[in-house]
C-alpha cells in the first residue's frame, strides 16, 4: 500500500489578517509556526517517515516543511521545491481583505471567486509590481497566471502529479507535499476524481496533515485527516467561516 500525506502550511500572516494571498510571499505566525511543529509531532506519532518531500516556492509551505521535518528528525530528507505547488492566483484581488470584497462586490460574487471551479478573479496586469513575471524567482517560467480558477490551478497541478509524484509512489516512495489551501484541494479533487460540487464544500484547514492510502495501481482506499475529532472540526469551522 502506498501513503501519500499532504499538508497545507500553518496559519499565515494574511490567513490572520483575513486578506486574499495568493502568490504574495508572507510568513508565518507564531500560532503557524506552532501548527507546523504540531504536524511533526502528529507524524511522529503516526510512525510516518519519508523518502522525499515536494513543496511550494512560497515560504510559508517551505518554513511549515522545514519545522514538521526537524519534529521527524528528517532534516537531511531530499526537497524538491516546484511553483507549480504554489496557492491559487488570486489576481487583483491579491491584498484586499476578503470581508471588505464581500462588502463591495456582493458575497454571490466572492464565493464564486474563491470556492468556484471555473471563475477567476479579476486579472492582474502583467506589469503590476506582484504579477510573477516582475518576481526573478519566475525568470524562467513561461505562462505565469495573472489570476486563477481552480481548474486552472488543477491544471498545473496535475502536469506536476504526473510528472513527478506518480513516479515516486510507483516507486514505493513515501511522499509528503507541503502547499496550500487550493493546490491541495485541486490534487484531492485529481486524486478521488470529485466533483466540482464536492470540492467547492471541501476545506483543509491549515496545519493539519492529510493521509492519504492507495493501491499499488494509485487508486485511493482511504483518506483522513490525522488529528482528533474535536481538534478538526475546530479547524475546519474555521476555513467555514472565513469571508
Amino acid at each position: 500500500m502506498n501513503k501519500l500525506i499532504m499538508l497545507r502550511h500553518g496559519q499565515s500572516a494574511w490567513n490572520l489578517e483575513g486578506k486574499f494571498t495568493g502568490w504574495i510571499d508572507v510568513p508565518l505566525t507564531s500560532r503557524g509556526e506552532k501548527e507546523a511543529r504540531n504536524a511533526g509531532v502528529e507524524m511522529r506519532g503516526a510512525g510516518l517517515t519519508f523518502d522525499v518531500a515536494f513543496v511550494s516556492v512560497l515560504q510559508r509551505a517551505t518554513k511549515t516543511l522545514e519545522l514538521a521535518l526537524n519534529e521527524l528528525s528528517l532534516i537531511n530528507l531530499p526537497i524538491r521545491r516546484d511553483w507549480r505547488l504554489n496557492e491559487r492566483h488570486y489576481g487583483l484581488l491579491q491584498g484586499l481583505n476578503k470581508k471588505e470584497t464581500v462588502e463591495i462586490h456582493g458575497k454571490d460574487k466572492v464565493h464564486k471567486w474563491r470556492r468556484g471551479y471555473l471563475q477567476r478573479p479579476p486579472q492582474m496586469p502583467s506589469d503590476h509590481p506582484n504579477h510573477p513575471t516582475q518576481n526573478p524567482l519566475y525568470a524562467n517560467i513561461t505562462h505565469l497566471p495573472s489570476g486563477e480558477s481552480l481548474a486552472d490551478t488543477l491544471n498545473r497541478v496535475q502536469e506536476f502529479w504526473h510528472e513527478l509524484i506518480v513516479p515516486a509512489l510507483l516507486e514505493n516512495k513515501a511522499v509528503l507535499i507541503v502547499a496550500h489551501g487550493n493546490s491541495l484541494r485541486a490534487l484531492v479533487k485529481l486524486i478521488e476524481n470529485m466533483s466540482e460540487e464536492d470540492i467547492a464544500e471541501f476545506n483543509i484547514p491549515t496545519g493539519v496533515p492529510i493521509v492519504c492510502e492507495m493501491d499499488v495501481e494509485l487508486n485511493l482506499i482511504d483518506r483522513y485527516f490525522l488529528a482528533d475529532n474535536k481538534k478538526l472540526e475546530a479547524a475546519i469551522q474555521e476555513v467555514t467561516q472565513q469571508a
